[in-house]
């Protein structure tokens, strides 16, 4: 390996999608692979000027279904693999990453969201969240982080290479289309300097040895012939995916230490609109709260449960037309809290746009 790239800690400003490049390199991987796409365009062309400078590799694909499959093989191969997409990049990837889940393949791929169906906008949207945490043609058994801002960003580009390579599940960076392309300050740093020991990787295959005998044998298989081999595998990953769960959850909560008039509940880049409304709505005399998942595969349901046990309602906010609202009722099924919605797709909103929607609710 050639110079570290990131060296102790300073402050930068970047775009999100340079952040995405530097992180990681910063984690220590091997090799990009991708297709063009905006707005991930971006990470390809910092990657494709960084990398090479410390030994890193880049091979630009067909397509984006063979950007998932080769960065499946990268990881097979024992490469810190991992690649980026968007929108319908984004729905091309989901073969190869419900492979990588009956395989229990450590893949990582970032994903700046873009407005959806179809080709749509470019710009930006929290609308691929349905698809990220459960897309695929299997039970969604992968872990997804939010991101809100660049140290967001920085942060769990680093973390998905550990989370993928601890518990073997494929794991997403979630942003949108607004961090990638905007500038704001963060702290870059080596991971090592902050006690971040990097996962080891190791090649899946050609390892030395008789399988069964010198070494466990690996069953590198994503198709079965019956019913009940169907079922045994599933429920055995099921088993790991919920062992690990408590494990990966993560989340953040503001004022919800006593009773709330209202929770908000919101993720990614939206969750800072809801933590700027929160100063405005205790001018107007409403306590208020809000509660942001930042892992919402595997979704923190207890901690959101006992947030939203202190509260008089609910006011879901999402750049999508209900994809979060999906997740948090399915978190909070049985709880009797009348839930309020404030649902943009693909359009942004600002804090005092939540107050407003309080207001009206009241």
């Amino acid at each position: 390996m050639s110079e570290k790239p990131v060296k102790g800690e300073r402050r930068v400003f970047m775009t999100g999608n340079e952040v995405c490049a530097w992180a990681a390199l910063a984690a220590e991987a091997d090799i990009m692979y991708g297709y063009p796409i905006t707005p991930q365009t971006d990470i390809m062309q910092y990657w494709t000027r960084l990398g090479p400078k410390f030994g890193r590799k880049f091979l630009q694909t067909e397509d984006e279904i063979s950007a998932g499959f080769t960065t499946v093989g990268g990881v097979i191969a024992g490469k810190r693999a991992f690649s980026a997409t968007t929108g319908p990049g984004n729905t091309l990837f989901q073969e190869p990453m419900s492979m990588a889940e009956m395989m229990r393949i450590p893949t990582v791929v970032i994903i700046p969201q873009r407005g959806g169906p179809s080709t749509a906008t470019v710009i930006y949207s929290q609308q691929e969240v349905t698809m990220t945490t459960f897309g695929g043609n299997g039970e969604g058994f992968r872990i997804v982080y939010s991101t809100a801002g660049h140290q967001d960003l920085y942060d769990y580009t680093i973390k998905a290479f550990n989370t993928a390579w601890k518990y073997r599940f494929p794991t997403f960076v979630l942003g949108d289309g607004y961090q990638a392309k905007m500038r704001e300050p963060l702290t870059i740093y080596d991971p090592a300097e902050r006690g971040i020991k990097m996962v080891e990787t190791e090649p899946l295959v050609g390892l030395p040895g008789t399988p069964g005998v010198d070494r466990p044998a690996q069953y590198l298989r994503n198709t079965y012939n019956t019913e009940e081999e169907l079922y045994d595998v599933v429920m055995d990953i099921a088993k790991d995916y919920e062992k690990a769960a408590p494990e990966i959850i993560e989340w953040q909560d503001f004022d919800t230490d006593t009773e709330m008039d209202v929770l908000i509940l919101a993720h990614g880049v939206v969750s800072r609109s809801a933590q700027g409304a929160l100063p405005l709505l205790k001018d107007e005399g409403i306590r208020a709260g809000h509660f942001r998942p930042i892992t919402l595969r595997p979704m923190p349901e207890e901690q959101m449960r006992r947030a939203a046990a202190k509260a008089k309602r609910i006011l879901v906010v999402e750049s999508a037309y209900g994809q979060f609202l999906k997740l948090v009722k399915q978190s909070l099924y049985g709880m009797d809290k009348p839930i309020d919605t404030l649902l943009r797709p693909g359009v942004g909103v600002t804090a005092e746009e939540i107050v407003d929607r309080i207001k009206e609710g009241r």
